[in-house]
């Protein structure tokens, strides 16, 4: 199959996912999103991005076999990642929902449940804080472009019951706190992710979004983004 062209956005479809917005917010932003469980489509993609809504399991065993096989093809080819959500859960080592089982490990940490004695699950809108400064590593200072233009204390739109622990500093470009403080965004050289739904985050997860599309290279139409 011919790689696709270079404004595609590939939205993982892992069989849970919020795809319909999500895909309707990177159009808007002037990508041509593909939903796609194709591993050929997946492994000649530049741009991907992997959603996920529920439980952790049932999209990781939809990811094994040919379709994990062609994310990392991807990666190792230069491609970018950004997670979403359980998607974003996916990217670590490991999640203790329903027992423990193994993740992507394209990310340091796993996840575990928010502490009891707060609602859950985690649903509404909460702020970003404790941004990152910023790294005179190439591969930090790209990571923290995901956040160029957000305000700390920024609102986004949470849904989960679950979320990363162990993370290295480093990697944690912001986080947001229910029950405990947790990583938020978090990022490695081109894979990225955020346990937040930027898609139902209004003009600050269209910021995020637009700001991992033009990390990616892809041509965007423009269009003017709010600063919050």
């Amino acid at each position: 199959m011919s790689r696709p062209e270079t404004q595609h956005a590939v939205i993982l479809d892992a069989g849970v996912g919020n795809l319909g917005n999500l895909s309707r917010a990177l159009a808007r932003l002037g990508a041509e999103p593909v939903i796609t469980s194709d591993p050929a489509i997946v492994a000649a993609a530049r741009c991907l991005v992997l959603p996920g809504v529920g439980a952790f399991s049932p999209p990781r065993e939809r990811m094994r076999g040919a379709l994990e096989e062609a994310l990392r093809e991807a990666l190792e080819g230069g491609a970018w990642l950004l997670g979403v959500c359980v998607g974003f859960q996916l990217l670590f080592e490991a999640s203790e929902e329903f027992g423990e089982t193994d993740g992507l490990g394209l990310l340091p940490g796993r996840v575990t449940r928010l502490p009891h004695g707060v609602p859950l699950p985690h649903i509404g809108w909460n702020r970003l804080h404790g941004f990152a400064a910023s790294s005179s590593s190439p591969s930090s200072q790209a990571s923290s472009s995901l956040l160029e233009g957000v305000p700390e204390r920024s609102y986004v739109y949470f849904v989960h019951s679950f979320a990363p622990d162990g993370v290295p500093a480093n990697r944690v470009l912001a986080r947001a706190t229910h029950g405990r403080a947790f990583p938020a965004v978090v990022g490695r050289g081109r894979v990225l992710g955020t346990q937040f739904h930027p898609e139902k985050s209004g003009e600050i997860g269209l910021r995020i979004l637009g700001n991992f599309l033009r990390m990616t290279g892809l041509e965007m139409a423009r269009r003017e983004m709010a600063h919050g």
